[in-house]
């Protein structure tokens, strides 16, 4: 009788991968906020961000690969670092 493996396989770290972060607030709107992050061919860690707008879910606002780090702890860092106010200003420059 073959046992079954329980392990998972790992996942590809060049398939992206997002992750949410706290939501943006600005007056009464609520925005959504998420990481997407990837290995790129280079070896470099690349991250973007995606603003989903609650009242309007189809109008998804995404920033190029403005997010860079050697490892991937190293793009959480940078992303970290910023602000609520760095965030609303990314926010406000795609609308």
């Amino acid at each position: 009788m073959n046992l079954q493996s329980v392990r998972t396989p790992a996942r590809d770290p060049r398939e992206p991968v997002s992750h949410l972060l706290d939501p943006l607030r600005l007056g009464d709107r609520e925005i959504t906020v998420s990481l997407t992050v990837r290995l790129a061919e280079d070896g470099a860690w690349r991250g973007r961000l995606t603003f989903l707008e609650t009242a309007e879910p189809l109008a998804v606002r995404e920033t190029a690969e403005i997010f860079c780090g050697d490892t991937e702890d190293e793009l959480w860092h940078g992303v970290q670092r910023l602000r609520e106010h760095h965030f609303r200003d990314l926010f406000r420059s795609l609308s």
